[in-house]
């Protein structure tokens, strides 16, 4: 999320890993979906405190289901809402399903192997750049090069398989629209139109179920909106976080 991060220039910014993920270790508690939404709730409490006012929550991805969902259950501690990419279709039921269940085998043998090949598997160079071609949208040399970079020295960062499988195991389990009817606050929502882990047509249906959502749609782009039109989203988050002052 750093160049999203590098273009929002009107307030401070925070981007922490998820437990278990890069420096951070898992939670005692395993990597669920309320063990996710009751760490996040105590993090952007902690915050609020040191920093007085209340968070913009903004979460891509598996991001967006932990922070809709958190949103959900402390509608007092999200006053705002930021959605990227958000997962708006089960992941098993969508066009990608086929490379989702193959994705699961992947996480699962690759938590059950012994340690070594285990590990050696997960942190595969030649699987992390097939992911990353799969999703990048752009014809962009130079930020190909960037997105597979980024991908090659940080989508291995992980603290243990187990974790990890259990992680992506609550990631193809959950949606976003789970709780749209509890998203009562004012919703941002920028998506790609090239998405194939997050179709736009559910998405669409997903902002139109809301209260109060805006929907920024940008043409040409998939999944990897923080990366391929980091500047636009940062844009658009700024101008949503301006009108509530």
């Amino acid at each position: 999320m750093d160049l999203i991060a590098g273009d929002i220039r009107d307030r401070e910014v925070i981007v922490p890993d998820l437990p278990g993920f890069g420096r951070t270790p898992p939670l005692e508690s395993g990597s669920g979906l309320r063990s996710f939404v009751d760490y996040l709730f105590a993090l952007g409490t902690e915050i609020g405190r040191q920093r007085q006012p209340k968070p913009i929550v903004v979460g891509h991805s598996f991001g967006s289901i932990l922070v809709s969902h958190l949103a959900a259950s402390h509608p007092e501690a999200v006053p705002e809402l930021v959605l990227i990419n958000p997962i708006t279709s089960p992941a098993l039921e969508g066009s990608a399903r086929f490379l989702t269940a193959l994705t699961r085998v992947y996480y699962s043998l690759g938590a059950r192997l012994p340690e070594r090949p285990g590990r050696a598997l997960l942190s595969s160079r030649l699987i992390v750049r097939a992911m990353s071609e799969v999703m990048a949208t752009t014809s962009d040399a130079g930020l190909r090069r960037y997105v597979h970079d980024q991908h090659d020295r940080h989508f291995s960062s992980f603290a243990d398989r187990q974790s990890l499988a259990q992680a992506y195991a609550t990631s193809i389990a959950h949606t976003v629209t789970e709780v749209a009817a509890e998203l009562t606050m004012p919703v941002l929502v920028i998506a790609g139109d090239r998405d194939s882990i997050a179709p736009i047509g559910p998405t669409r249906d997903f902002v139109s179920r809301l209260p109060e959502a805006e929907l920024v749609e940008l043409t040409g782009v998939g999944h990897l909106v923080h990366y391929e039109r980091s500047a636009e989203a940062a844009s658009a988050i700024m101008g949503f976080s301006a009108k509530r002052g």
